[in-house]
C-alpha cells in the first residue's frame, strides 16, 4: 500500500490541477460569449448582402441568353483537376478532440479527391504543424504548370485567430478569388467548426467556389456531433453562464429576406449586371469571414468542455485517492494497536 505522505503529495498536485482546468474552463466561457457576440454581429451584413444580389439575380442577366454560360467568372463550373482547401483549425491545445476531428475530415477529403492536384491554406498552428510534416511547402500553382498532380502546402496563418479581422479574411478570399478567375484552380472550399450554440455544431467542408447558389455554401462533407458529445456540452455549459440555444434571428431574418422578395422594380444607380459582378466577391469574403468566426467560438466551446471534463475526472481522482489515503491510515493504526496489545500481553 503507498505510503500515507505520498498519497497526500499527489492529493495536493491534483486539486492544483483542479484549479487550472477550472478556472481555463470559465476563461473559455467567457471568451466564447464574446466569440458569439461576434458571430452575430456580422450576421445581418451578411443576410442583407445575400438579400440583395438574389434581388439583383431578379432583375440582372447573368446567363448568357445565346450560349447558356454564366456572364460572372465565379459562377463557371469547371472539371476539378486543381482544388484549394482552407483548413481552419485553433492555436492552441487542450480542447478535446477539436483540432484532431478537423485533421481527420482533412484526411479523408484528400483520399477523396485523390489524383488531383490539392493546394491548402493552413489557417491555426495545430493543423499547420500536422500538414507540414505530411505534406511538402510550395508556392501556388500557375496557370501554365506542367506539375504532375500533389497535395502541397502552399500559405498558413498563425496567430490570427485570437482576434478575427475582417482584413485578412477579406485578403484570403481575393487571392483566391483571383486566382479562380485566372484558371489557376478550378475550385475552393473550407474546412471548419460550423457553430450554431454549444450543442448545435458540425464539422463541415463547404464549396465557396464556384457558386452554385446565391445565399448558401455548397456541403461537400459535414459530421454531425454525437449524442454523448452533445450531453457532455450541455452538462459543461449548465455551471459557466453560457447560452445552450442559438440566438432566434427569425424576425430579422424576415424582415431582411423582404427586400430580395419585393415585387416593386428598384432604380439602381448603376446598371444591375455591373452591382452583380461588383457584390459577388463579397459574397465569398464573408463566406470566408463567418467560416473563421465560427470556427473560433467552435474551439472555445470544446475547450470549455474538455476543461470541465477534466474537473470533473480531477475531482474523482482526489475523492479516490482520499478513500486511499484513510484505508492507508486506517491500517497504520490498527498496526499500531495490535503491536501494543501484543507488548502487553508478552509483559504481563
Amino acid at each position: 500500500m503507498a505510503n500515507i505522505l505520498d498519497i497526500r503529495r499527489r492529493i495536493r498536485s491534483v486539486t492544483n490541477t483542479r484549479q487550472i482546468t477550472k478556472a481555463m474552463k470559465m476563461v473559455s466561457a467567457a471568451k466564447l460569449r464574446r466569440a458569439q457576440e461576434r458571430a452575430l454581429a456580422a450576421r445581418p451584413y451578411a443576410q442583407m448582402l445575400t438579400n440583395v444580389l438574389k434581388s439583383l439575380v431578379s432583375r440582372a442577366e447573368i446567363y448568357d441568353p445565346d450560349t447558356g454560360e454564366p456572364k460572372h467568372p465565379l459562377l463557371a463550373q469547371r472539371p476539378e483537376k486543381n482544388i484549394l482547401l482552407i483548413v481552419v483549425t485553433g492555436d492552441k491545445g487542450l480542447a478535446g478532440a477539436f483540432n484532431t476531428n478537423i485533421l481527420k475530415a482533412a484526411s479523408r477529403f484528400l483520399e477523396a479527391k485523390a489524383g488531383k492536384n490539392v493546394e491548402i491554406e493552413a489557417i491555426g498552428r495545430k493543423g499547420r504543424d500536422f500538414l507540414r510534416r505530411r505534406f511538402p511547402v510550395a508556392p501556388p500553382r500557375t496557370t501554365d504548370s506542367q506539375e504532375s498532380p500533389r497535395t502541397t502546402l502552399v500559405g498558413e496563418h498563425v496567430g490570427v485567430l485570437g482576434k478575427v479581422q475582417y482584413e485578412m479574411a477579406s485578403e484570403l478570399a481575393e487571392r483566391a478569388i483571383d486566382r479562380y478567375c485566372r484558371g489557376e484552380i478550378d475550385s475552393v472550399y473550407v474546412l471548419f467548426n460550423e457553430f450554431k450554440s454549444v450543442i448545435a455544431q458540425r464539422l463541415l467542408v463547404g464549396r465557396v467556389l464556384p457558386i452554385e447558389q446565391v445565399g448558401e455554401m455548397s456541403v461537400a462533407q459535414a459530421e454531425e456531433m454525437t449524442l454523448k458529445e452533445k450531453e457532455r456540452a450541455l452538462e459543461a455549459a449548465k455551471g459557466a453562464g453560457v447560452g445552450i440555444r442559438p440566438a432566434d434571428t427569425r424576425e430579422a431574418d424576415a424582415a431582411a429576406a423582404k427586400f430580395a422578395a419585393a415585387p416593386v422594380d428598384y432604380i439602381y444607380e448603376q446598371p444591375p449586371e455591373e452591382l452583380f459582378r461588383s457584390l459577388l466577391p463579397k459574397f465569398v469574403v464573408i463566406q470566408v469571414f463567418r467560416s473563421l468566426l465560427e470556427s473560433v467560438a467552435a474551439e472555445h466551446a470544446a475547450r470549455m468542455t474538455a476543461m470541465d471534463a477534466a474537473t470533473s475526472n480531477a475531482t474523482d481522482m482526489i475523492d479516490s485517492l482520499t478513500l486511499a489515503m484513510n484505508r492507508a491510515r486506517q491500517a497504520k493504526i490498527t498496526k499500531e494497536i495490535i503491536e501494543i496489545v501484543s507488548g502487553a500481553a508478552a509483559a504481563g
